[in-house]
């Protein structure tokens, strides 16, 4: 299935700026903590093995909902549902180079979440870290907005609990899943 989300323009959306906030995550282990999915499952990263790819990303809107005001003046906050999108488009190839297990993650609730993973038909689930647990305990990236913390986009390559691989910043975040594609397919050479 194609992508049936039209991605904007993204030379009209500011390019998120490499800020070092994600320098320190290669080689880091996953810490223990229950996730919810929009499965129904509770998944721990940490106890996961083989390759894992989580891509983070700040939230996914619903059609007909105005997004918060300024969101597209927010470096790297637009994109959300192209790049999921484009892993749900990719699935099949990430499998083919290993990865055992994708999953998207947000701050936002399992119930939200769920509403995305259906509406954009993606083969696997969604993680929901609302309480900031494993974004904390990671230091990774965050923004506020209308008085909400959110996750910047970035996406972890997981091998066996340990951060291998970190993208960040992704932009544009419609071709993050081909990023990691092509540089899974240069460390199988």
């Amino acid at each position: 299935m194609k992508s049936s989300v039209e991605a904007p323009d993204w030379s009209a959306i500011p390019r998120p700026a490499d800020d070092g906030a994600a320098s320190h995550l290669v080689g880091m282990r996953i810490p223990s903590f229950r996730l919810p999915a929009t499965d129904g499952t509770i998944v721990d990263l940490s106890a996961l093995p083989g390759l894992v790819v989580v891509y983070a990303y700040p939230r996914t809107g619903i059609p007909g909902v105005e997004n918060p005001a300024g969101w597209d003046l927010i470096p790297g906050a637009r994109g959300c549902t192209p790049q999921s999108c484009s892993f749900r488009d990719h699935f099949a190839e990430l499998k083919g180079l290993g990865v055992s297990r994708l999953f998207g993650l947000s701050t936002q609730d399992t119930a939200y979440q769920r509403e995305a993973v259906e509406r954009l038909q993606l083969p696997f689930p969604i993680l929901s870290d609302e309480p900031l647990s494993l974004a904390g305990a990671l230091r990774l990236p965050t923004f506020q907005t209308s008085g909400v913390t959110l996750l910047k986009r970035l996406t972890l390559v997981i091998n066996d609990g340990k951060i291998e691989h970190v993208f960040y910043p992704v932009f544009p975040p419609d071709r993050n899943a081909s990023d990691v594609i092509a540089w899974m397919a240069a460390m199988t050479q």
